[in-house]
């Protein structure tokens, strides 16, 4: 089965080498306040709201961008683990792609849904940054984990 809207194959391997360091290293940061001072930098932004100082709408700002360069990577390698074509992409293959999709869609807003009604003030901002990438996350988990069983299912078959 040809889906057009896959990456080819050669983009999963990339991904793992940098998803596995990138998450680590993403999770050191954030709750270490980890930062390289050679990412201070000045940036336009559309808006920005400091706690304790001003706010800038269309402007420029100096800022880190440890976060933001993290943050970036994690998605790009996240999406190419996730969104490659398997060696063999057929249906079988596509039915698990979008099973894990809508499992890790309900989960996503599960947890969006308790979070609302559990978290507030920075507890809360805390949870959307980590809610940025739980969907993502969960499709990766699920979609291996299926195929990992479908593949152990077959060889005991054999």
């Amino acid at each position: 089965m040809k889906t057009k809207l896959l990456l080819p194959n050669k983009f999963k391997t990339p991904g793992w080498i940098m998803l596995i360091p990138t998450t680590l290293f993403g999770l050191y940061i954030i709750f270490s306040d980890f930062e390289f001072d050679f990412l201070d930098a000045r940036v336009f932004t559309f808006y920005s709201n400091e706690l304790l100082g001003e706010s800038v709408t269309m402007g420029f700002i100096k800022t880190n961008l440890t976060l933001t360069v993290t943050g970036i990577l994690f998605i790009i390698s996240a999406f190419f683990v996730a969104f490659s074509r398997e060696k063999t992409e057929d249906e079988f293959i596509a039915r698990i792609r979008l099973e894990s999709l809508l499992w890790a869609t309900y989960i996503n807003y599960g947890i969006l849904l308790f979070c609302f009604l559990f978290f507030y003030d920075f507890g809360f901002f805390y949870v959307m940054i980590f809610n940025m990438f739980t969907i993502l996350v969960i499709f990766i988990i699920r979609f291996q984990y299926l195929l990992h069983r479908a593949k152990k299912s077959l060889s005991h078959e054999k």
